[in-house]
């Protein structure tokens, strides 16, 4: 049986493959260290500017300028600390997750060994912060509040209907890519296709997805896992769930899905 899209995201990269050389960082974007960098490309959708995937590197210290792209970053081993034009420096370390806005002048500084999973957007609107200096870093409060949100239409239920809250951490000057926290109680989704590009990772409870021609898969509490956009599967959810998730919804796919509802 070929492999399904759906993906569960491994801290060493795929079993019997493991993480591979990167090339080196340039030595003009160095101020400190000689970074050796691996990584493993769980998905790259060159076409809409997304990856995702899971890096490590030794230390390495970069000089100040412009961040390249949006990032989400979940760190699993060692810590960074981002410093700004100012000066301010926030430390994200070993089970915690951030972001970095496309745009933001600052350093990354990593005295250690560092391992994360991440997931790139490099859009190509050419749209651009106004104020570049008013960009933060931002590391993700694990426990927001959350409000009340809109839950699956019923024609797309095999249950009642669930009582879901969300939480948006950021969303890119584009609108198609967010990240933010979910929670819901139970329910059953039929066989769809999956509208968006998605990053999951459990914080509490457990979600099945069912993508056609391949066995079910369960992730729970800890797990981190990506739905590619046209993905046809279904999902349940057994109990109380609750999530971080990161999205691209391309806007043709996002009209697409408006005009179907």
């Amino acid at each position: 049986m070929a492999a399904g899209k759906i993906v569960r995201f491994e801290t060493q990269g795929p079993a019997g493959a493991g993480l591979v050389v990167w090339p080196e960082i340039p030595a003009e974007s160095l101020t400190a260290g000689k970074p050796v960098q691996r990584g493993h490309y769980y998905l790259e959708d060159k076409k809409h500017g997304l990856s995702a995937g899971v890096w490590d590197c030794t230390a390495v210290t970069t000089v100040m300028e412009p961040y390249a792209v949006n990032e989400f970053m979940i760190v699993l081993e060692g810590a960074v600390t981002i410093i700004d034009q100012e000066g301010g420096e926030t430390t994200i370390k070993a089970g915690e997750s951030f972001i970095i806005p496309k745009g933001l002048p600052c350093v990354w500084k990593q005295t250690g060994y560092m391992r994360k999973f991440f997931v790139i957007f490099d859009d190509a609107s050419g749209l651009a912060a106004k104020d570049p200096a008013a960009l933060r870093v931002l590391r993700l409060d694990p426990g927001p509040a959350l409000r009340p949100c809109d839950g699956p239409p019923a024609e797309m239920l095999l249950s009642a209907p669930p009582a879901q809250r969300a939480h948006e951490y950021f969303a890119d000057l584009t609108g198609q890519w967010t990240v933010g926290a979910w929670d819901s109680t139970a329910f059953h989704r039929k066989t769809i296709d999956f509208p968006r590009h998605e990053l999951m990772h459990i914080l509490e409870g457990e979600i099945i997805l069912t993508e056609e021609g391949q066995p079910p898969q369960t992730f729970r509490a800890g797990d981190t896992f990506f739905v590619p956009l046209g993905t046809r599967c279904g999902g349940q959810v057994t109990g109380y769930v609750r999530k971080i998730y990161c999205i691209l919804q391309p806007k043709a796919a996002a009209a697409k899905k408006a005009a179907a509802e």
